[in-house]
């Protein structure tokens, strides 16, 4: 077998614009992937057509994975979220097709099931909301979906530091959510990499009456010194890892001890395989994952299917049901998620196929996702989003 096309498609989502490949191959089999970038979906696609396309995959066996993305990863020489978002695309792509080729789900072919279902934590869910009772309504809102777990980022457009007002603002609110669903729920902060080291602990020695699952990201992810800083100050738990993007720096994270909880994002990082390499890396220390995934629903797919074979999954990332209203309907036979619960079905591959018509009604917005660090962010995010 042999692959013989490769196509890419732009849907705009929103908030974001989706990067959808699909391949073709001599046998009539095809896979789809997703290489979602936000600001770079056309970059991406540029470097999959003129970099990609022709070098390594039409002509190329899907069934080698590991040797096709390893020379991928080799040959690209810099690294980064720009190239290896396109090179994790098109290995989920090969996934899909050897899974549909072998009869199976991909997590049968990688160790297969080890969760009847998957737990979904909430996110996106905050979008028009502006004071903390609004806050608490809307996560009282989505406890009734479902949800048993959800995370919110508090802190406006704060940037390594949090003006007393702010700090004051920030952590009412979090006493507001926590009151709302009560202490069964799972709240989880947010930090997207916002603070310094000192802010940070701050931070986190003021969430500890409030008993998050975890505060995410309250310095970058890369800078992992800082992180295992804070990790061994404060008894909250810390995730981190949405923004590395090689299995080399998953390994500095996960060595050091310097998060409690992985998130790598399986269309950024590598793919499945990467992923589940990661994984075990974590596994080995002890450590939960919980894959990040804010993108859209093959690349949801991918990660779905790399949690169902693995042990140490804590938590799968929900937008879903506070995306845009036909975000489902970009493709066929998906609709996994109920009350709070991620189910697989058990169709071959990913399980999940492009839709064609739908994508071409939704063209690429330029410029569509807004900067988390200044008012586009508090605006365009919080402006007219409501739960389905």
């Amino acid at each position: 077998m042999r692959i013989t096309k490769l196509e890419t498609f732009l849907a705009n989502a929103g908030l974001r614009n989706y990067l959808f490949i699909r391949l073709h191959t001599d046998s009539g089999l095809t896979g789809v992937g997703e290489a979602t970038l936000e600001w770079q979906e056309k970059t991406v696609e540029t470097l999959i057509h003129e970099f990609i396309e022709e070098r390594y995959v039409v002509g190329a066996n899907p069934c080698d994975i590991e040797d096709l993305v390893s020379r991928m990863v080799r040959d690209q020489y810099q690294g980064g979220a720009t190239i290896m978002t396109a090179i994790s695309g098109i290995e989920i792509a090969l996934w899909d097709i050897l899974g549909k080729d072998c009869g199976k789900p991909v997590y049968q072919l990688l160790g297969g099931r080890c969760h009847e279902s998957i737990p979904a934590y909430a996110n996106g869910w905050y979008g028009g909301v502006r004071t903390a009772d609004e806050y608490a309504e809307r996560a009282t809102q989505v406890v009734g979906m479902g949800y048993r777990a959800l995370k919110f980022d508090p802190f406006g457009v704060a940037w390594k530091e949090l003006p007393r007002p702010e700090f004051r603002r920030s952590l009412n609110l979090i006493e507001k959510v926590r009151r709302a669903v009560g202490d069964d729920v799972e709240i989880m902060i947010e930090g997207h990499g916002r603070f310094n080291v000192e802010t940070s602990l701050e931070i986190a020695r003021a969430l500890e009456p409030y008993r998050p699952a975890w505060l995410e990201e309250p310095v970058s992810s890369e800078n992992i010194e800082s992180l295992e800083i804070i990790k061994s100050r404060t008894s909250v738990r810390i995730a981190a890892g949405e923004r590395l993007y090689s299995a080399a720096d998953f390994f500095r994270l996960i060595s050091k001890r310097a998060a409690d909880v992985v998130q790598m994002d399986v269309a950024h990082c590598g793919g499945i395989l990467t992923s589940k390499k990661i994984a075990a890396m974590a596994a080995a220390q002890d450590l939960n994952i919980s894959p990040h995934c804010s993108i859209g629903p093959v690349a949801l797919a991918a990660a779905l299917h790399l949690d169902m074979c693995t042990p140490n999954l804590k938590f799968q990332e929900a937008f879903g049901e506070f995306e845009a209203a036909w975000r489902d309907g970009l493709v066929h036979g998906w609709n996994p998620l109920r009350q709070g619960q991620f189910q697989i079905p058990g169709a071959p591959g990913l399980g999940v196929e492009l839709n064609d018509d739908e994508i071409a009604l939704h063209p690429y917005v330029r410029n569509s996702f807004p900067s988390l660090w200044d008012g586009g962010w508090y605006e365009k995010f919080t402006s007219d989003r409501r739960p389905k």
